[in-house]
């Protein structure tokens, strides 16, 4: 008996290996996105920045051919998550791999559902993550930045010295998820919209108490992602508990996500190039490398796993850097939250760039009872 399960144990582990090696690998990287084609939101190669390759329609050009088995493509961004690490892979590098071979990406001869980015309106790379988790002040140049210089170094000496653990919050997902492009809203009365740049990693396959070491194992990819924050507050009365993170963190529009996603083995090791940067109308404002971070993307995971399953799809962002209005006022970079007219343009180098521009929402209907969210012009003066 023992022998047969030995026997077993080879094979099971020795086909792995000897299928690996006829697995294909890609001739040029890839991202994948969501992008309305001819109206409907379709899941998509990008290749070369540029071009979107409609994944179903090459899927089923490519299954023309006899070489190719049938492989049913994924209807979203989170079927293709969920289904990456169990073959789909292969098939999205078969693809690649044959729209290069058969030269169908440009002049004549390309393809017909390879499409122009300007062509097509870009989504949010994924509709919708079951979860969206923020790390809160996970960056030592973002403690305390609105602090006098001696402020700032003795609040991050003190968390230099006692880091805990992570803080994170949960954001909405379905209406403050927008794509690049797309407007920033800003709700009447609440003038106090602040910016703050993140990498977003993607999890890529069921996660629970996944401790840091092998939280990269776990992850699909990066994607770029600004976290709009309403530093407004609530007014004052009724139950209050400290900061209103609803209020903070949960209106529509508060959560530019993409252009797109990169798979983790395009990208590398975020721990060890990450480059965040962003600017709002030709002024830098913030800028910072993963150096500055007080927990790693890994220590999120572990902390945010041990606390809720991650599934296929969701987003952990790294919180950001230094910068902010706190900051920027007090370095003189710039005066006053964000305004409408404005554009925001968000880049993680190696993932891509978000161009947000900013507008003022619509005034409230006139049939409320008074139980909404006032201006904060009604209860706050400085």
């Amino acid at each position: 008996m023992r022998t047969a399960l030995m026997l077993v144990a080879v094979v099971v582990l020795a086909v792995p290996a000897g299928i690996a090696a006829q697995m294909p690998t890609p001739v040029e990287p890839f991202n994948v996105g969501t992008f309305a084609i001819d109206g409907t939101p379709t899941v998509a190669l990008v290749l070369r920045e540029q071009l979107i390759v409609d994944i179903a329609a090459a899927n089923r050009d490519l299954e023309l051919e006899p070489e190719y088995v049938h492989v049913e493509p994924p209807a979203d961004m989170l079927e293709l998550i969920g289904q990456y690490e169990y073959g789909l892979r292969y098939r999205l590098y078969e693809i690649v791999n044959h729209l290069v071979a058969t030269n169908q990406l440009t002049g004549s001869n390309r393809a017909v559902y390879v499409h122009d980015i300007s062509e097509v309106r870009t989504l949010p790379p994924i509709m919708y993550p079951s979860k969206i988790l923020n790390a809160a002040v996970n960056f030592y140049s973002h403690v305390n930045e609105g602090g006098t210089p001696a402020e700032r170094e003795a609040a991050q000496r003190q968390r230099r010295e006692q880091r805990g653990v992570p803080y994170m919050f949960l954001k909405p997902t379905r209406g403050a998820l927008i794509g690049n492009g797309e407007n920033i809203i800003i709700p009447s009365g609440r003038d106090r919209a602040d910016w703050e740049v993140e990498i977003s990693t993607v999890i890529g396959r069921p996660a629970r108490y996944v401790s840091a070491r092998r939280a990269q194992d776990y992850v699909f990819g990066y994607t770029v992602y600004i976290d709009i924050s309403d530093r407004g507050g609530r007014p004052p009365g009724g139950y209050t508990a400290g900061s209103d993170w609803f209020v903070g963190k949960g209106h529509d529009t508060s959560a530019p996500h993409g252009p797109w996603i990169v798979p983790k083995e395009f990208y590398g090791d975020p721990m060890q190039r990450l480059h965040q940067t962003l600017v709002i109308d030709g002024v830098t404002l913030q800028s910072a490398n993963a150096g500055d971070m007080i927990h790693s993307l890994w220590e999120l995971i572990e902390y945010a796993s041990s606390i809720s399953t991650l599934f296929p799809g969701d987003i952990i962002n790294s919180g950001t850097s230094g910068g902010t209005l706190s900051g920027a006022a007090a370095s003189g970079a710039r005066e006053g939250y964000l305004r409408a007219g404005e554009t925001i343009v968000a880049s993680v180098e190696g993932i891509g760039t978000l161009r947000m521009p900013v507008i003022a929402g619509p005034p409230p209907p006139d049939d409320l009872t008074g139980a909404y969210l006032p201006p904060v012009s009604t209860y706050r003066r400085n």
